[in-house]
């Protein structure tokens, strides 16, 4: 799949995001396993989530931050837990006043993180949708500046920063990537970045499946939302930007189970001793589980990209 010229986020997008941010985020590392997971072929597994808060979402929020100009009233943003965190770190490292409104759906751990980083927290109903909406109310009556998690460019080219790095830094290169998608910020950052030249697979829970739904249908829908990965992986419907570049540049989304993710977040532990959250393993469910098979010799690599998880919840897995 060859992904057209004119798209909302383009790959210099995304080169002047990465000069913009490497200062502030770090340069994660890439371990390259000659075969793993049952697949004969190299396995590229880039570690974000040894990012900043946890997380791949720091590169959107300090990009966020860093184009646009930031009132008194400081930053808002609503998240499941994970871009609240990212925009509280890059708010507070800025020297701006975060406000971050949270699901009532949020681990204990994630929230945590966020009252950490020095933002304040206001619970905004049952689910990110009931969030996104008291966050709206917030900006209108305060002037803050919006942050939205997944659908606005800024984001999008600075989570994009991943896929720049991850292709100069792997071992031998890739043939396909094997994404999470919640609201769909990271892929669509990540495909226009490789832009064809490398196959971008989506990876979304059966139950939570806004970047399936908008890509069957043509534009984004509403979708039901239950999933162990709901925190992360929830979002009612994927972005209007986000679903133009992935119908141009993603190859397409597979699903995996609950089980499946559980499965992973356990064999990562287990294995390799690394924690992740339940989303943060769903791309390594769809390799695991044959969501996706990939060919003799294929060069795939696996984002693993959030570590905001309870850790005895997690040894209770293995």
């Amino acid at each position: 799949m060859t992904a057209p010229a004119a798209l909302p986020v383009t790959p210099d997008d995304i080169r002047a995001a990465h000069a913009r941010i490497a200062h502030h985020v770090r340069r994660t590392p890439v371990w390259t396993l000659p075969s793993a997971f049952g697949h004969d072929g190299p396995v590229s597994l880039k570690l974000e989530f040894l990012q900043h808060a946890g997380s791949f979402k720091a590169r959107g929020a300090f990009n966020n931050l860093l184009v646009e100009s930031v009132p008194a009233a400081g930053v808002a943003a609503a998240s499941g837990g994970n871009h609240g965190a990212a925009v509280a770190y890059a708010a507070h490292q800025l020297g701006h006043k975060a406000t971050i409104f949270v699901p009532e759906i949020s681990p204990k751990a994630k929230v945590d993180v966020i009252r950490r980083m020095g933002a304040e927290v206001t619970i905004g109903g049952p689910r990110y949708a009931d969030a996104l909406f008291a966050c709206g109310m917030h900006i209108a009556a305060t002037g803050a500046l919006s942050v939205h998690a997944y659908d606005a460019e800024a984001t999008i080219a600075g989570q994009g920063t991943v896929a720049l790095e991850w292709e100069e830094d792997a071992a031998g290169g890739l043939d396909t990537v094997l994404v999470a998608v919640g609201g769909g910020g990271l892929i669509a950052g990540i495909a226009a970045w490789f832009g064809g030249r490398v196959k971008v697979v989506g990876v979304e829970p059966e139950n939570s499946r806004a970047l399936h739904a908008a890509l069957a249908t043509g534009e984004p829908v509403d979708v039901e939302v239950q999933s162990v990965a709901a925190d992360s992986l929830g979002a009612r419907s994927a972005g209007r930007l986000v679903t133009e570049i992935a119908r141009a540049a993603v190859d397409h989304v597979a699903l995996v189970p609950d089980e499946a993710i559980t499965d992973a977040q356990r064999a990562l532990w287990r294995d390799f001793r690394i924690a992740t959250e339940p989303g943060g393993a769903a791309a390594l469910a769809a390799l695991l589980s044959g969501a996706y098979r990939p060919e003799p010799g294929e060069r795939v690599g696996v984002l693993l990209c959030g570590a905001n998880v309870d850790l005895a919840k997690l040894d209770a897995l293995a």
